[in-house]
């Protein structure tokens, strides 16, 4: 069997910033041409997008993930190298270690070994990557999944290898994901001396106003699979550098991380209409509010992927996972859009911190689940 903690070392020592995949595509390209796949760029603007497959029939089971990472900081502040993929004390360190080379390592590990045992004479194996998760995720598996759609690429099941577990792989799967809305609200005033204030209209006012209204009212109280969704106020500034003078302006920027009991359709509707309760139109304060989504909420309802799963892990790690939607987004929120997706990957404890590292015996661990996976979806 492939060592897959080598694996993981050959891609941690490749600098995959976003959007560079900085040679970690061709280390992945290179195992998979040797082991029977066919390979395809699906690049967009400055991103590198590969597809690997393997049959052309189904079942179709796809391994979704990405080799970029985010910068490492200061390196002054690393125990290690954060790109020599060096082990300490039976710990991996590295960035990208635990989100998420690991897991790639750890799946290409357990493809090989897959394929040692069985002919896959019917079926397909796949595994899709790119090198723009962490940053805009625009030319990414979102512009994949659209091409995927205008030609019919059909895929019954894929798991996604991102960061899942708290404390041991195996204690969590991902079965969906929350949806994720920035907003910003800039509210126009008149400025002027402090003095006077009945010659200026400080904006100041209305939008902690607004800001206060949101906060004092819960978006909903949870619904199964989902926690209640949540906004949390992330900036408000004004820009003014005096004391004695009202601001011409104010802006507060606000995060949004809600379930499928709403849209992103009836969250502007909603910010809208309390804007105008807040007074912001009405008492002559122009605003603007500008929302951006990066996914809506979706939940798994493939019962037998989700079965399979838990099934491998129990048999592996003698472990009943939780299923959860915890958490950030992740590529899963586009490849919901043409499949049944599972995300399960390492343990998230230390992703985007100085020091990434995870224990040699986890990823061996993740390589027997991938395994076991891969065995049962075939079966």
């Amino acid at each position: 069997m492939v060592d897959p903690i080598l694996l993981t070392q050959q891609l941690l020592r490749c600098p995959s910033v976003t959007p560079d995949e900085a040679g970690t595509l061709a280390i992945v390209a290179e195992f998979l041409v040797a082991r029977g796949f066919s390979l395809e760029r699906l690049d967009s603007g400055n991103v590198t997008n590969l597809y690997a497959r393997r049959g052309t029939s189904s079942p179709h089971l796809c391994f979704g993930g990405h080799t970029d990472v985010v910068p490492a900081g200061d390196r002054i502040r690393w125990l290690v190298n954060p790109f020599a993929g060096e082990i300490r004390d039976g710990k991996l360190y590295g960035r990208g270690a635990v989100d998420m080379k690991g897991a790639i390592g750890a799946y290409l590990a357990a493809v090989d070994s897959y394929l040692q045992q069985n002919l896959l004479t019917k079926g397909s194996l796949s595994i899709l990557l790119t090198s723009d998760e962490e940053g805009p995720a625009i030319d990414g598996l979102r512009y994949v999944v659209d091409q995927f759609k205008a030609r019919g690429e059909h895929i019954d099941a894929c798991l996604v290898g991102e960061p899942t577990n708290m404390a041991r792989v195996g204690d969590t799967v991902k079965v969906g994901r929350r949806g994720s809305l920035n907003a910003t609200l800039t509210v126009q005033g008149k400025s002027g001396h402090v003095a006077y204030p009945h010659l200026a209209k400080n904006p100041i006012s209305p939008l902690l106003a607004y800001l206060q209204t949101l906060l004092s009212c819960p978006l909903d109280e949870g619904m199964p699979n989902f926690d209640a969704s949540h906004l949390e106020v992330t900036s408000v500034d004004v820009g003014n550098p005096t004391t004695n003078v009202i601001p011409l302006q104010a802006t507060a920027k606000f995060n949004i991380r809600f379930n499928p009991a709403h849209t992103l359709q009836s969250l502007t509707c909603y910010l809208h209409s309390q804007a105008r309760q807040a007074g912001l139109s009405s008492e002559g304060f122009a605003y603007t509010l500008d929302i951006q989504a990066s996914g809506d909420a979706f939940f798994c309802e493939d019962k037998g992927l989700q079965h399979l799963v838990s099934d491998a892990i129990l048999a592996t790690t003698n472990l009943t996972p939780i299923f959860s939607t915890s958490g950030g987004t992740s590529d899963a929120r586009f490849l919901k859009d043409i499949c049944p997706v599972i995300e399960f990957g390492l343990i998230n404890a230390t992703a985007h911190q100085v020091d990434e590292h995870i224990a040699l015996e986890e990823i061996h661990h993740l390589t027997a689940v991938y395994q076991g996976i891969i065995e049962r979806f075939f079966r």
